[in-house]
This record gives C-alpha cells, sequence and structure tokens, in this order.
C-alpha cells in the first residue's frame, strides 16, 4: 500500500476500534442493567464475539503502524451511560437499541469496505467477519423480542454515532 492507502486504512480501523470499544460499554451496561438472567446471557454472548472483534481491530491498527484513539475512555464511558439508560427500559426497548445500533454498524461497516483499499486484504478480512457479526447480533436482538425505536430516537443515534466516527478518524 502506499502511504496514503495506509493512512486512510489506519484511520478507518481506528474507528472500528472505537465502535468495539463503545460495543464492550454498550452490551457491559445493557447486561448490568437488566433483571432478566436470559437477556444478561442474551448480551454476554454478544459482547464475547465484540471482545474478537476489539484484538481483531487492535491488532491491526499495530500492523497498520498508527494508534487507536486517545478519546477511548470518553466513548466507553459515554456508551456505557448509554447501554444503562437503554437497560433500564425494559426488554423490548433494550434489544430494540441493539436492532438499531447493529443495523446502522453494520452499514457504517460496509462503507468501510467500499472505502478500504482493494489490497489491504487483512483490514477488508476483519471488517467483512465484522458487519457480519453484528448483522447476526442484530437478527438475535430481533428474533429475541426487540422493538425498533421509533425514528427520533434512530435519527438521534445516527447524529451521535457521526459525531463519534468523525472524532475517531482523527483524534
Amino acid at each position: 500500500m502506499t502511504e496514503t492507502e495506509r493512512a486512510l486504512a489506519g484511520a478507518l480501523m481506528r474507528v472500528n476500534h472505537v465502535g468495539e470499544v463503545c460495543a464492550q460499554a454498550l452490551y457491559n451496561a445493557q447486561a448490568l442493567a437488566t433483571p432478566d438472567p436470559g437477556l444478561r446471557a442474551h448480551f454476554d454472548a454478544a459482547a464475547a464475539d465484540e471482545v474478537d472483534h476489539l484484538a481483531w481491530t487492535e491488532q491491526r491498527l499495530r500492523e497498520l503502524g498508527t494508534r487507536p484513539s486517545v478519546l477511548n475512555p470518553l466513548w466507553y464511558a459515554g456508551a456505557f451511560a448509554i447501554g444503562l439508560a437503554a437497560g433500564r427500559m425494559g426488554r423490548r426497548a433494550s434489544l430494540g437499541f441493539v436492532i438499531e445500533t447493529e443495523r446502522q454498524v453494520e452499514q457504517h461497516l460496509q462503507s468501510h469496505l467500499d472505502r478500504l483499499p482493494a489490497q489491504d486484504r487483512s483490514s477488508r478480512a476483519i471488517v467483512t467477519q465484522m458487519r457480519d457479526d453484528e448483522a447476526r447480533h442484530a437478527i438475535e436482538a430481533q428474533d429475541a423480542g426487540g422493538l425498533p425505536p421509533p425514528p427520533p430516537v434512530r435519527w438521534l443515534m445516527r447524529a451521535a454515532a457521526k459525531v463519534m466516527t468523525t472524532a475517531a478518524h482523527r483524534i
């Protein structure tokens, strides 16, 4: 890869790493907030997939010679607070939050596949697997009874994600 391509891949993988930091916070908080042991197990299983994603993206950042976002503690804290709020809204709303989050992440990851350099097979393989896992998490949440949030909540989630991805691309 050229230096420009390597820098782009590094920035995109930094954003993906931030997403995985946030996923850990969201799932951990939702698991903590629910009194339902079955729902807690659902969140714990999804979080286990996200641990793999976190490790893959962290390793890829090292391979690309770049660093994670310096704002990761802030991203984690904010996502944890959001996860606690979602988790306290009850089973259907909490799972609905997962549905919408994972659908937005799936779209986001697809956009990264469209932007990653074609020869960056390592990053592309990681992002493809992550995209497929996130799509599965959305389906599992829907099958478990989740109801997608109303449009204003989805719009707010998209706006917050845009702020996070824009900042994480650079910082």
